[in-house]
């Protein structure tokens, strides 16, 4: 006979309420009572495990971030099963536009969730602005190692572009609430990788 489910721990509810109530709803805009409610634990429970709201907030993007990253990979190792070529440029970056449109249909179209931290907490010596920034400074190297790999001749300038795109696609895909900017900027993003990959294989040796 099964025994019964374990209730999460308090720390757990709270950081489950707070990427419901943060993403729906904005980080300054919901309170320590509100987010104490949703998690149903006691207000001295989030002092207990976190010690502040703004440390909750960057354990929330932590976990995020730890989350995103592993399922950039999880992707590629499944592309892997079912392609010849499986860590070719094209697929490296398409994943990360692909994983995107995922989430935001989850999601319900309100945008990246770290530019919307960003926006709340501009300071740069913040730990959730600095979160952000490493997140970004990741996907951006991703992008550029998929560059290189293609033959670009400059794979930063490349992946900056196309990190460009990738952020314009999102906040076309918030304003119009559908995922079609970022199919968009991924054929655009493809566009840019197939001629960084076609000059290189034209020019001289």
């Amino acid at each position: 006979m099964r025994g019964t489910p374990r209730r999460p721990l308090p720390a757990e509810r709270l950081l489950d309420a707070a990427a419901d109530l943060f993403d729906r709803e904005g980080i300054r805009a919901v309170g320590v009572d509100r987010l104490v409610a949703e998690a149903d634990v006691a207000r001295a429970s989030l002092y207990q495990n976190f010690g502040s709201k703004d440390a909750l907030v960057l354990a929330w993007l932590t976990r995020r971030d730890e989350l995103d990253r592993a399922a950039y990979d999880r992707a590629l190792r499944e592309a892997a099963r079912d392609a010849a070529a499986p860590t070719d440029p094209a697929t490296r970056v398409r994943t990360f536009f692909d994983l995107a449109a995922t989430s935001l249909r989850r999601r319900q179209f309100r945008g990246c969730l770290y530019v919307n931290a960003l926006t709340e907490f501009p300071d740069d010596d913040h730990s959730v602005h600095v979160l952000v920034t490493r997140h970004r400074r990741w996907m951006r190297d991703e992008i550029a190692d998929a560059a290189a790999m293609a033959g670009a001749a400059d794979p930063a300038t490349l992946a900056a572009s196309i990190q460009l795109i990738y952020d314009g696609g999102l906040v076309g895909a918030k304003t119009d609430r559908s995922e079609e900017p970022v199919r968009l900027a991924e054929r655009l993003a493809a566009d840019l990788l197939a001629a960084a990959a076609s000059t290189a294989a034209t020019a001289p040796a």
